[in-house]
């Protein structure tokens, strides 16, 4: 398993991490997800990536690892979960309550990374919201503060002090965050997630997708329609459906500014094939580049600006 450094937090973590959002949204029986986390903790993956808002899946995740907290770098989000309305979910009470209920779920003493997760801008520039994190950070409670989130607020958390982390997107139909936030990542030696590496298999439509997914994949699934690339056009011969996989995965880790990228499955079987793909590399870069230009086309044929996806 390759490593990257992430960021200023000093840390090398593994190249592919885990997502945890489909075995809490997908309500995953608890021996699978048991199964899956051995697997990828025994393949080398060493970042786990979760959240207070992926109902079950945090306590899923302190039932089945809790024991091998030494083994991982644990990442979890706040703000977006509780009882709390939206309004009031991005307050210091309430981000203090969100970091004791994650380490009470996740049956650890500290946790590595807490995100604030997708607040809106005004809440960063306010400040209140990162200093509850900061203070849970001074009280032990947790190791770094993050965001996670996309466009003109992750490039804006990026610049923080107390920011050490970004999560955001970035695949093949997500292109946005590439010019607009990772720059800044850099440039302030910020660690960086991408979340929804594989597009959220937008080659397969609505159609072939199960649960949420079908929702979350129709803006991909439009994106790339309107590309007109293919494997065969990337130097691909495999069938669409076992190629887009491994260029999605390889694509994402063409930028060396992408520290790690998260990948949530439900089977074991398919996250295996995922760290196959990912051992071959960045994608050559005659093909990194063909995408991103079908992309530009295709943003410019819309008329529209394609934004990274929240």
């Amino acid at each position: 398993m390759r490593t990257r450094r992430f960021g200023k937090t000093g840390r090398d973590v593994s190249d592919i991490g885990f997502g945890a959002a489909p075995i809490g949204l997908l309500e995953t029986e608890q021996r699978q997800v048991a199964n899956i986390l051995d697997a990828l903790l025994a393949e080398g993956v060493d970042l786990i990536d979760t959240a207070a808002g992926y109902r079950g899946s945090e306590e899923a995740i302190g039932k089945a690892v809790g024991h091998r907290r030494d083994e991982f770098t644990l990442v979890t989000k706040c703000g977006t979960s509780g009882a709390a309305a939206d309004d009031e979910a991005w307050t210091p009470a309430a981000i203090a309550e969100s970091v004791d209920r994650s380490l009470r779920r996740l049956r650890t003493d500290v946790l590595d990374v807490v995100l604030l997760h997708s607040c809106p801008i005004e809440v960063l520039e306010r400040g209140d919201s990162l200093q509850a994190l900061v203070a849970a950070r001074d009280a032990g409670k947790i190791r770094f503060a993050g965001f996670s989130g996309d466009n003109q607020t992750a490039r804006y958390a990026a610049t923080l002090p107390d920011v050490a982390v970004i999560e955001t997107s970035v695949n093949i139909c997500d292109q946005a965050n590439i010019d607009a936030v990772l720059p800044a990542a850099r440039k302030h030696d910020v660690g960086v997630i991408a979340k929804r590496p594989i597009a959220n298999a937008a080659w397969k439509g609505r159609s072939r997708q199960p649960g949420f997914y079908a929702d979350y994949a129709d803006p991909y699934a439009a994106r790339l329609e309107r590309m007109r690339v293919t494997p065969a056009d990337l130097g691909f011969d495999a069938d669409p459906d076992e190629a887009w996989p491994e260029i999605a995965i390889r694509f994402v880790l063409s930028f060396p500014d992408v520290h790690t990228a998260i990948i949530g499955t439900t089977n074991a079987a398919h996250a295996k094939k995922n760290l196959a793909a990912a051992a071959k590399g960045p994608l050559p870069p005659n093909a990194v580049e063909r995408l991103r230009a079908a992309f530009r086309q295709a943003e410019a044929d819309a008329g529209e600006t394609w934004k990274g996806l929240t």
